[in-house]
């Protein structure tokens, strides 16, 4: 956590999406933040929330994750779109001893509708805050995609992609890997699963993106969101510098 993110007792790994540059604009703050689960949320966390003026909260979580861990935001009045990602059980990942690229590939191809649903919710009211369990995966690849299709610089969104590993508490790590060597002792890829975030990950997968789509707005469109509303994420999370041309741009989502 840095002195520029929004402090939120209760918290984890939440952040403002704002000032990334993209093109010749930038990222609005206060229009789109991203973050772990809100189950830990006490009084001081929920007043600290409602004041960043947060409307609608998209919640990425499983129907079992949300009964073990419901968010405490029921005194501030936002709209919760509920969107699992995941299609599967979440321990599947592990039992099936996915690397985290080939997981992430898995979500693509097989929640793209998932995805443009959560998108067209952080469109409707926003300012809106996405979430998972630890705001990773599932978080990671919904914003990255969002901010991507928007025309963001392709560097920051990996950037800012590659903090979550930062963000999250060591003694949290420590204490879910353990538990899951336990459970999957012979899983390869638990660690990177249950904890990194790293660059390349996140680089490969867009580039994936764009090699089979043409671009990350492709992705989208090719799972239902409109043309229309591809130019409303642009207007909604980008602030543009005076003189932006048009063809500065829509040059910017091809990476």
């Amino acid at each position: 956590m840095t002195s520029d993110d929004p402090h939120v007792p209760g918290s984890v790994n939440l952040r403002d999406t704002g000032g990334l540059p993209a093109g010749r604009g930038t990222t609005r703050s206060g229009v789109l933040f991203r973050s772990g689960n809100l189950a830990q949320l006490h009084d001081d966390g929920v007043a600290a929330l409602g004041r960043l003026g947060i409307r609608t909260i998209v919640d990425l979580r499983a129907d079992d994750e949300v009964a073990h861990a419901p968010s405490r935001v029921g005194s501030l009045g936002v709209t919760t779109a509920h969107v699992p990602l995941f299609l599967g059980s979440v321990t599947s990942f592990f039992t099936q001893d996915m690397s985290l690229s080939d997981m992430y590939r898995s979500l693509a191809e097989e929640s793209g509708e998932q995805i443009v649903t959560a998108i067209r919710a952080i469109l409707g009211d926003p300012p809106a805050l996405v979430h998972c369990t630890v705001g990773k995966d599932r978080t990671g690849v919904t914003v990255a995609i969002a901010l991507a299709a928007a025309g963001v610089d392709r560097e920051a969104i990996i950037a800012d992609y590659a903090r979550t590993e930062g963000l999250l508490p060591e003694w949290r790590n420590r204490d879910i890997v353990a538990r899951l060597k336990q459970r999957h002792p012979e899983a390869v890829h638990l660690e990177e699963l249950a904890t990194r975030s790293p660059a390349p990950v996140m680089r490969a997968f867009l580039d994936d993106l764009d090699e089979r789509y043409g671009s990350v707005a492709g992705f989208l469109v090719a799972h239902g969101l409109g043309e229309d509303e591809v130019r409303r994420l642009r207007e909604v999370l980008v602030e543009e510098a005076r003189g932006a041309s048009e063809k500065d741009l829509a040059s910017n989502d091809s990476g």
